[in-house]
């Protein structure tokens, strides 16, 4: 099947734009199967040849700084990265492939794709461990760190590939996996995609290609997305499959019930029976960085919820606890509305919001105009947890779940989360 791929990419001078986690996979790729390719690395940020051992390579070029994109009319194909915005190459377009268009157009029928705004990751590897837990060969890949094309070797016969798939990677896809999870879109990545309409054009292009074999499992908030579809269509919550007793999953919340369902379903649609998976799901964790509890310290409660970068998440995370009494909010603002957020935590007065960044800056704002006057500003995650050891009493919940981008501060969701796990461990 990898010749499916490499049919596109012989003959061709190709350009790697974008040179982070994918673009180095796509050189990899490259170097291993068409070693004798002109090749290109095109990337804003400075390239070391000697740290990627490039020195060597004969017909590989370097286009860094200010004009990378220069470089994309000196090329046949451009393997776009998921950090490179479609936009930008619009006078180029037709020259656009990516990992994921590639990887679908030669992988699609054996394909479960995952995309929601949230819950995907947490849904991903769920089905992927559901899969394991059944007998099956699967193959986990995608937006949750692993480039597609670094699993081809790995690809047997009767494998199932779970692709968790980012609004980005499904940009400039042409193709929909076999069988696609759309659990949800809310408004995000408004800077990256320049409105909600683009945004969520990009997420509906997992169910949009899907052929009549096809299966799509959609949330139903997303039912009047689904009228022209092929695919056979599964809308949920409410389906047939048995859910488990929520109470004896270590997973918390509705939304995360919600995100066991569609699981389920995709496990079901790729032909294994779910009623003796109660164990695994029992089993599942979670991961870090979703509502993960980092243990009780001093006697209060803390929890790292640092993936929560939309406001529906934060209340999620709230409403799954039930008690919160410190909530951590704010980061980098992308223009996203808060007005929900504002009113939620206007009705539930019991929590002391903690705002940061130029989003806190707003939430306060839509604070004072509701008459909610008790919250507090902080610059860093140390201050506010300081906050939150002078103030909180034995039996206090506090929780960061900051319902706003990390950038301001960090370089991401993972890294803001683990500096406040470090802080709360050293508490």
């Amino acid at each position: 099947m990898t010749e499916l791929i490499l049919r596109h990419l012989r003959n061709k001078r190709i350009l790697i734009l974008g040179f982070g986690r994918e673009g180095r996979s796509s050189l990899g790729f490259l170097l291993r199967h068409l070693p004798e390719a002109d090749i290109g690395i095109a990337d804003q940020n400075a390239v070391d040849p000697i740290e990627f051992r490039l020195s060597s390579r004969q017909h590989l070029s370097l286009h860094t700084g200010a004009a990378y994109l220069d470089s994309v009319r000196y090329y046949d194909l451009i393997l776009r990265s998921p950090g490179i915005n479609l936009n930008l190459l619009t006078h180029v377009k037709d020259k656009v492939r990516s990992q994921t268009d590639l990887f679908l157009e030669a992988y699609a029928p054996r394909v479960i794709g995952i995309t929601g705004t949230k819950g995907k990751s947490t849904t991903s590897v769920l089905i992927h461990h559901l899969l394991i837990a059944a007998g099956a060969h699967s193959l986990l890949t995608g937006n949750i760190g692993i480039p597609c094309f670094d699993i081809l070797d790995d690809i047997e016969d009767h494998s199932h590939i779970v692709f968790e798939l980012s609004a980005n990677q499904l940009q400039d896809v042409s193709h929909s996996p076999g069988i696609a999870v759309l659990l949800n879109i809310f408004e995000e990545h408004l800077d990256y995609f320049g409105s909600m309409e683009q945004y969520k054009a990009a997420k509906l292009n997992i169910i949009r290609f899907g052929k009549q074999d096809d299966t799509a499992i959609v949330h139903t908030s997303l039912a009047s997305e689904t009228s022209t579809l092929d695919s056979h269509l599964i809308l949920f919550p409410g389906s047939a499959v048995i859910l488990p007793d929520p109470d004896k999953l270590q997973l918390k919340g509705a939304h995360n019930l919600i995100n066991v369902e569609a699981a389920l379903l995709a496990v079901q649609e790729a032909g294994y029976d779910t009623d003796g998976l109660g164990n695994a799901l029992k089993q599942f964790k979670g991961l870090a960085h979703r509502l993960e509890y980092l243990g009780q310290h001093k006697g209060i409660h803390f929890y790292n919820d640092s993936i929560a970068t939309i406001p529906e998440a934060a209340i999620a995370a709230v409403l799954a606890l039930g008690r919160v009494d410190f909530l951590l909010l704010g980061g980098f603002d992308r223009g996203i509305s808060y007005d929900a957020l504002a009113d939620f935590l206007a009705r539930n007065k019991a929590i002391q919001p903690m705002l940061t960044g130029e989003a806190g800056n707003r939430i306060g704002q839509l604070l004072h105009a509701r008459n909610h006057h008790e919250f507090t500003m902080y610059f860093t995650l140390e201050e506010a947890v300081a906050f939150v050891k002078h103030n909180a009493k034995p039996g206090d919940v506090c929780l960061l779940s900051p319902a706003a981008a990390s950038y301001d501060q960090f370089r991401n969701f993972e890294q803001r989360g683990d500096l406040f796990r470090a802080l709360v461990t050293a508490f």
